[in-house]
């Protein structure tokens, strides 16, 4: 009886839910006026005054945004092959995919997360995650370019990060998936759960001038599922808190299994002590196997490690660096206002946002005001560490930002809206209807102790009459409001590469003044580099052709290519000479199964290409460069198998002679 009441309760919230996403709000055909369109107007020549890094989802790629305009300035690859870069295509960028398992050319980019010094965004780097082979991504914005991936061991679903602390000592991660650890048998039973499977949390710690990461510890916890995080910053900096769902250890139909409890927890994790406890040897030394993988703006090469070792901390041994904080029900977003006092959970099954005091989390801690442990981990008693709820906010809160004027705006994805109140008085503000079913929002700044307060733009998961018709899959949709004024107003929709969760934006002056605007052909330190047409040349190694290549306005040198035979791999190492900005070249070759080469000035960039049979192929420059754009081309000759024609090449010149056996 008690399961079938539990089916029906599901299916009652579930037909709801149906319900209010079938009510079209009244004022959907016009939402925005023209006078609240012309606050997103840029003009054409003008720049915006936002960056906005959005994730890309299950395209693996992150994309970049200006604000107010919603134009498209930039699509990152980093977790997904790109042919239009040649990302995980040439010979330089495909160790940035490598892991554990191999090549993984894919996977689902849910957050992104900017650098922060003093609690602040200092616009050097932008991080990312891999939510299906955990990985994090550091993305270099002086090039706009994946810099750095390392995978996590012990770890499946790395949905919980990358968040980092407020001077980016760490990128932080938590396992979504509960499993059993690297180091013995995973062959065990799944309905084992509560007793073989674990969750890991990551701290990842990044170099304070050169932003290189490595694992500095783990923290082996209660095998629970991680959602969503954030750190602490000002007086609750040292800590880091974790929404955690599924405190059931269900393993099965988690929709209902999982949501049976009327509170889960948000986890508080003391990570200055974690250091403590990992200088006094406390840590232990797990064998496991993870890639590192490095680009060099210098050699313009890529570079994968295998490593082998991780040290973990055990939250069930070390007691007074993990606690439990009650927080109804099945909590997704989990959040910290600029001050670093105020942490909100939002229970997506809860009809209230609660919010934490964190002088009372410490309170509570110190007076031992526990209602008990959870596998170990003591858990505070809720009443204890609660500053106050926000009482019948609206329908599925999932994500909190803030506006640094004591405002926090949340998310609602059932009633699809969002929804702004006070943090001390916990008063709903405002409310403004979302187009439609909300999960994220971003207000620039608004994870940092100095927010924004000018915009805050909601990324909707359904569009439905929002954008003209694209088959079964519309578009995904980012929504712009000015929040300059009391009450929020919408003034603009544009579309989004799918699928929108997290993002991140700041103020461009941050960031634009220090883009790169091109390599140095003097420092280009690629092994395979030509610095100059005179340089270039074609060798054989056995049945391996290498081709040093240059390309510049308006030719390849050489493009005559002749003494290749089937069955050669034929490595094609382009050099663009320019030293111009905004002049890439591109190469592509006829027959090439992978992608094109997109080479930006002062880089080289290498093409494998494979001659499978006997002909003439055709090779161009695919990026346009100039007037005579269409005329950079050339030809590359394969001869057969046994052919005894010696590798030659020119540029301007007919060589070799054409001999009478292939002259008809």
């Amino acid at each position: 009886m008690k399961k079938i009441s539990l089916y029906l309760k599901m299916f009652a919230i579930v037909l709801a839910i149906l319900m209010l996403k079938s009510c079209k709000p009244k004022n959907a055909g016009s939402a925005v006026n023209s006078d609240a369109a012309s606050k997103a107007y840029v003009a054409p020549g003008k720049y915006d005054a936002f960056y906005n890094f959005v994730s890309g989802g299950f395209s693996g790629q992150m994309s970049v945004y200006g604000l107010p305009s919603g134009r498209l300035l930039r699509v990152i690859p980093v977790f997904s092959v790109d042919p239009e870069k040649g990302y995980g295509y040439s010979e330089e960028t495909k160790p940035m995919l490598n892991t554990s398992h191999g090549i993984v050319p894919w996977d689902d980019l849910h957050h992104t997360e900017l650098s922060q010094t003093n609690g602040e965004i200092d616009g050097r780097w932008v991080f990312a995650n891999a939510n299906n082979t955990p990985r994090v991504a550091r993305v270099d914005l002086s090039s706009f370019r994946t810099a750095e991936i390392i995978e996590l061991p012990n770890s499946a679903g790395n949905h919980s990060s990358p968040f980092i602390t407020e001077n980016t000592e760490y990128v932080v991660a938590g396992t979504r998936f509960s499993v059993p650890p690297d180091d013995v048998n995973g062959d065990v039973p799944i309905n084992t759960y509560k007793q073989n499977f674990k969750g890991y949390l990551s701290f990842i710690s990044v170099g304070k001038d050169d932003g290189k990461m490595d694992i500095a510890f783990q923290i082996q916890c209660p095998g629970v599922n991680f959602d969503l995080s954030h750190a602490g910053k000002g007086k609750s900096h040292g800590w880091f808190f974790f929404s955690c769902y599924n405190t059931e250890q269900a393993n099965t139909l988690l929709e209902v299994n999982a949501s049976q409890r009327d509170k889960d927890f948000i986890m508080a994790v003391n990570w200055k002590k974690a250091e403590e406890y990992l200088k006094a040897g406390k840590g232990k030394k797990v064998a496991v196997k993870y890639a590192h993988n490095t680009y060099s703006e210098k050699s313009h090469t890529a570079v994968s490690e295998i490593k082998t070792e991780v040290t973990v901390l055990d939250s069930k041994e070390l007691k007074d660096i993990c606690y439990f904080i009650p927080c109804p029900k099945s909590p997704h977003g989990c959040d910290v206002d600029p001050t670093g006092e105020y942490i909100v959970g939002s229970g997506k099954l809860a009809a209230l946002i609660p919010v934490f005091s964190f002088d009372k989390i410490q309170k509570a801690i110190a007076d031992k005001a526990f209602e008990g442990d959870y596998d170990g981990v003591p858990v505070i008693k809720y009443d204890a560490a609660l500053h106050g709820e926000v009482k019948k906010p609206g329908l599925g809160p999932l994500h909190t930002e803030f506006d640094g004027k004591g405002n926090a705006y949340t998310t609602f994805f059932v009633s699809s809206e969002v929804v702004k109140w006070n943090i001390q008085d916990l008063k709903v503000l405002d409310r403004v209807p979302t187009y439609y079913s909300v999960g994220h929002l971003c207000v620039p700044g608004g994870d940092s102790k100095k927010p924004n307060a000018k915009y805050v733009i909601a990324y909707n998961k359904i569009t439905k009459d929002r954008y003209l018709p694209t088959g079964p899959e519309l578009a995904q949709s980012a929504q712009l409001y000015d929040i300059s004024g009391d009450k929020m107003q919408l003034i603009l929709d544009f579309p989004t590469i799918g699928e929108p969760h997290y993002a991140q934006a700041v103020a461009a002056d941050v960031i634009k003044n220090r883009s790169l605007k091109f390599y140095k052909i003097d420092e280009n330190q690629n092994p395979y580099v030509s610095k100059g047409e005179g340089t270039t040349k074609v060798v054989r190694e056995g049945n391996k052709v290498h081709v040093y290549m240059t390309c510049i306005r308006s030719h390849f040198s050489p493009d005559n290519i002749e003494g290749i035979k089937a069955g050669d791999e034929v490595y094609f190492h382009v050099t663009n000479l320019e030293q111009d900005w905004d002049v890439p070249h591109g190469f592509a070759i006829k027959g090439a199964n992978n992608a094109e080469l997109l080479i930006m000035p002062g880089e080289t960039q290498t093409l494998k290409w494979m001659a499978e049979k006997p002909g003439i192929f055709p090779f161009y420059c695919t990026d346009f460069c100039s007037a005579l754009h269409q005329e950079m081309q050339g030809y590359l000759r394969v001869s057969p198998a046994g052919s005894s024609l010696p590798i030659s090449f020119s540029t301007g010149k007919n060589i070799p002679k054409p001999d009478s056996t292939n002259t008809k």
